[in-house]
């Protein structure tokens, strides 16, 4: 019995240093104040209500200091500070839990990164952050399309779409009378005899040389994650060139202005263009009122009649 008692203390003194070990180690987690996150990078719809979720999962603080930033287009404002809500989120978000942050009815300029701070001033580390990254998607609104009226058959033509509002980036389709359009004609069976290619990034519908069954109704449609929008329908016409047209009237014009020339030619040979002063140039000139010049035999002399006055 007694035997077995001092195997026991052996045991426990063996075991001493690893126990004070155990709670040194104990103590500094304790000592350390520690912040997660169940979601990092939320993902929310426009007008919808989003929760930034920030947890202290270690401290020995019963009260610690809370703070809430916003960081967008290299600025840092505050968004929670001396326990209420600031900025641009003020009647819109609150304190979910203990540091959590919901933000209600979202919008586009709510994307951003926002970190949240804790201070415990009873903790060994006194400091914790964790910053989340707020992902706002916006639908797209209808996009504007400029399709060309009219082209020439075998000419080039450029179909444009383009939108401006939908996050993230929308990527776009065309349309023909109701029909998708394949991003490249030569790709697919159906339209192997036409010449068009569409950028989806971009949004244009390119046709290298159209023909007249291209003809017809052009929509486009821009879609993103949210939802997608599209234009009204417009009409492309595809008309024939008629050369002969074209060599008729451009003989027709130049007879007419050989007929002018001619006509201007013949009206200066009779004199129709002389003006009337022109005439009157080679007359005698006119002697002014109460002068009448009177030569005598001498040259070089003459006398005034009685009309003449000094």
């Amino acid at each position: 019995m007694a035997l077995r008692r001092r195997r026991r203390g052996l045991l426990l003194r063996a075991r001493l240093p690893d126990f004070f070990l155990l709670l040194l180690f104990r103590g500094c987690l304790i000592g350390a104040v520690n912040l997660k996150s169940s979601n990092r990078y939320p993902v929310v719809q426009e007008f919808e209500s989003a929760e930034l979720s920030c947890i202290i999962t270690d401290s020995q603080t019963r009260e610690p200091r809370i703070e809430w930033k916003k960081i967008k287009d290299a600025q840092t404002t505050y968004v929670f500070f001396n326990n209420r809500i600031q900025g641009d989120l003020a009647g819109r978000a609150e304190l979910l839990g203990k540091t959590s942050l919901q933000i209600w009815n979202v919008t586009r300029r709510d994307s951003a990164l926002y970190r949240c701070e804790v201070v415990a001033q009873d903790d060994q580390k006194e400091m914790d952050e964790i910053v989340i990254d707020l992902t706002v998607q916006v639908k797209p609104v209808p996009p504007v399309c400029t399709v060309p009226k009219a082209v020439p058959v075998g000419k080039m033509a450029t179909l444009h779409c383009q939108e401006k509002e939908g996050f993230p980036r929308p990527h776009y389709s065309w349309y023909r009378n109701d029909a998708p359009l394949p991003k490249d004609s030569r790709a697919n069976p159906r339209f192997q005899n036409s010449s068009f290619v569409i950028n989806s990034e971009t949004g244009t519908l390119v046709f290298s040389a159209v023909r007249k069954e291209d003809s017809g109704q052009y929509y486009c449609m821009a879609s993103n994650d949210v939802g997608s929008a599209k234009c009204e329908a417009q009409e492309m016409e595809v008309y024939d060139l008629n050369v002969g047209g074209i060599i008729g009237g451009v003989l027709v014009v130049l007879a007419v202005l050989a007929l002018i020339t001619v006509g201007i030619c013949c009206a200066y040979r009779r004199g129709y263009f002389i003006h009337k002063q022109d005439e009157e140039s080679f007359k005698s000139p006119g002697r002014p009122d109460g002068v009448n010049y009177i030569r005598t035999d001498e040259e070089g002399d003459f006398r005034h009649k009685s009309s003449f006055v000094i």
